[in-house]
């Protein structure tokens, strides 16, 4: 009888066993969005530049940032960044620096130069913004380079806005402010400074003029503290503290100062008066850990030798030959369900006397939506506008402070990117950019935290307290080049492919092919094994069930 072959040994190939019909899920590969993408109020490619930059692509890296931020020097340095926050590192150590890492990029784009493109077609709509704040220019931005011919109204004598005449030096070098606004207005913006859109009437007359409007004039009143005497020498709007000291003005306040709030505006003016010389205590209405202000704003201010006083709040003021008394009493505060909600109740026996010079309410400001009257329409205490930032009167859009009460830098650099795209869409319909579905974020859980040793965070260095009081010098300083580089290796790159072959290598059924930018599965092979999701650093492969 003939001797059969072994099933076991054969001098042939496994490429005459085609075993993908073993399986019932076979892997695909999808760059999915990482947290910080889902987190960033830009919808910056974090993961990305992130990248590019430890690769040492610096300039792709710009290049990747700008598409939805043309500000990463100054995000780099004054952004809230939730992305960090979100960061799937946070679950192994600590999470990845990308704010200091945009800081990096984009003072390098200044330091060499780099400029933006010029728009790659001249369009005959015209677009008239009103509002040189983050939110405008970022607008500005986005529509001149699709080219578009875009009017920049300004109502005071340079753009910048909250930029410009709310954050203090120390934070933010105006330098840096100048020379990425320049950038932006390089691209071809024809700009009005000291061209205030007065009322209703101005701006109806303005929006014949044009084929859209973006309104974006911030927020500009004051919010009011009942029982404070608005009227009295004693009283100084945070506002205009802060307008006239970044002018290079004094103001005369007294010896000891107290800030009401405890937001980012009152760590501002609370910072800016103890440089200044004076002695500075902060009440709020938050207890310590509640703080609406960034928690390194609340430490650095600490350092700086400044008193907090928390968890309570203002019922009186008496006003004596040396000076104030202020007549507080301590509370229970309750955080509610919606940013800026809250509920509090008076603590019993919890009355105390503060006495200072002077006092400096910085609670937040609100929308100034009474000079629209018969041309918009409030919703609350903003501007009501629709899913597209467009409001009920045809062809006017809105956005940042006036819009919206996300009171963050970035924020309204988002507002007016996104409210940008639906401009052009509005006054060009071959302009319309659908938005990709790309699913859902990489869990944590997806990343082969194998291939991501344990690591100390590059951070920033600071100033040292005795120099900061001394000027308004930046406090935080910038990553060196190779501390940067080595922080952007840090991230887990999470829903993005980086080409390392471990799918590849590790595959046991040759399944997997090389491509032009990627990978392929061989279905005719492929035993849905899962080897491959397994061994992916960065989650972009997963397995789908097929029927």
């Amino acid at each position: 009888m003939e001797k059969m072959p072994s099933p076991l040994w054969t001098n042939s190939t496994s490429l005459e066993r085609m075993t993908g019909t073993w399986r019932n899920a076979l892997p695909y590969y999808k760059n999915l969005p990482s947290p910080c993408h889902g987190a960033c109020p830009v919808d910056g490619e974090i993961a990305q530049w992130l990248l590019q930059v430890n690769k040492e692509d610096h300039f792709g890296a710009w290049i990747t940032l700008v598409d939805n931020n043309p500000f990463p020097s100054i995000a780099g340095r004054i952004c809230h960044h939730p992305c960090e926050t979100s960061c799937n590192r946070t679950n192994l150590d600590e999470t990845v620096g990308i704010c200091s890492l945009e800081r990096f990029v984009g003072d390098k784009a200044l330091a060499d130069g780099w400029a933006f493109a010029k728009p790659q077609e001249e369009r005959p709509e015209k677009i008239a913004i009103i509002g040189g704040g983050p939110a405008g220019l970022s607008a500005a931005y986005q529509l001149r380079r699709r080219g578009f011919q875009v009017d920049l109204f300004e109502a005071r004598p340079a753009l910048g806005g909250l930029l410009r005449y709310g954050i203090p030096a120390y934070r933010l070098d105006k330098s840096i402010l100048d020379q990425e606004i320049a950038r932006i207005i390089d691209l071809g913006i024809t700009t009005h400074l000291n061209a205030e859109v007065l009322d209703a009437k101005a701006l109806k007359k303005l929006r014949e003029n044009y084929d859209a409007v973006y309104l974006a004039t911030g927020a500009s009143k004051p919010k009011a503290l009942p029982g404070l005497d608005y009227c009295a020498d004693y009283v100084l709007d945070s506002a205009e503290f802060l307008a006239a000291t970044n002018a290079g003005e004094k103001c005369e306040l007294g010896e000891h100062l107290v800030v009401i709030g405890g937001g980012s505006a009152a760590m501002d003016v609370a910072r800016t008066a103890r440089r200044l010389g004076h002695r500075v205590s902060v009440l709020s209405l938050e207890p310590d850990e509640l703080l609406p202000a960034q928690r390194a704003e609340v430490d650095e201010a600490k350092e700086e030798g400044i008193g907090f006083i928390c968890s309570s709040m203002l019922k009186s003021v008496v006003a004596g030959d040396d000076g104030i008394t202020l007549r507080c009493t301590k509370i229970d505060f309750k955080p509610g369900e919606t940013r800026g909600a809250f509920s509090m109740s008076e603590v019993d026996g919890g009355t105390f006397d503060l006495t200072a010079h002077a006092i400096i309410p910085a609670i937040g400001q609100d929308a100034d939506i009474d000079r629209w009257t018969g041309m918009l329409n409030a919703q609350g205490p903003v501007v009501a506008t629709d899913a597209k930032w467009q409001t009920e009167t045809d062809g006017i859009f809105a956005g940042g402070d006036l819009a919206s009460m996300d009171r963050f830098v970035t924020q309204a650099i988002g507002m007016g990117k996104h409210a940008a795209v639906a401009i052009a869409g509005y006054v060009c319909p071959d302009q319309v950019v659908s938005q990709p579905d790309k699913g859902a974020e990489v869990p944590y859980k997806a990343i082969n935290t194998a291939y991501h040793p344990k690591e100390q965070r590059n951070a920033q260095a600071h100033l040292m307290v005795d120099v900061r009081l001394q000027s308004f010098k930046e406090v935080q300083l910038p990553l060196p080049e190779a501390e940067a580089i080595k922080e952007a290796g840090r991230c887990f790159t999470c829903g993005t492919c980086t080409l390392c072959d471990n799918c590849f290598l590790y595959c046991p059924d040759v399944a997997i092919k090389k491509v032009d930018g990627g990978y392929t599965v061989d279905a005719d092979y492929c035993k849905g094994c899962g080897l491959c999701v397994a061994e992916c650093p960065t989650g972009s492969i997963a397995m789908q069930e097929e029927s």
